[in-house]
């Protein structure tokens, strides 16, 4: 039983599955907006709220927690200069997922997810 058990172990070991989420979260704090499937997307979520949420804060400290993820200076300073700000107002919920379909490969369940003020390209 899986009570009180939270978290996706998408198939790695935990040191894997840590360097992946971090790895993703790197590139959605860069790119705003990227395509994987989905069970990685709603564990990314979790991330990726708890790193805006650290650049409101916009303390020393903050900045500190936030390297401890994203392992790029200029990656956390983007997150702190430019995505933080634009949330201000927001009291979470800053990433959004959107269902892509299928993968021809495997059939894995694709997902985009993004930051929610994310202009998108044909609207």
């Amino acid at each position: 039983m899986r009570h009180l058990k939270q978290g996706r172990k998408l198939g790695r070991t935990t040191a894997h599955r840590k360097a992946l989420l971090r790895n993703l979260a790197t590139a959605l704090m860069e790119h705003e907006r990227i395509i994987t499937t989905e069970a990685k997307a709603k564990e990314l979520r979790r991330v990726a709220d708890r790193l805006v949420t650290l650049g409101k804060r916009g303390d020393l400290h903050a900045r500190r927690q936030a390297l401890r993820v994203i392992r790029s200076n200029a990656v956390v300073r983007k997150l702190f200069d430019e995505v933080a700000p634009r949330f201000s107002e927001r009291h979470g919920g800053y990433t959004r997922i959107l269902r892509l379909g299928y993968r021809p490969g495997d059939a894995a369940a694709m997902a985009v997810i993004e930051l929610v003020d994310h202009e998108r390209e044909g609207s």
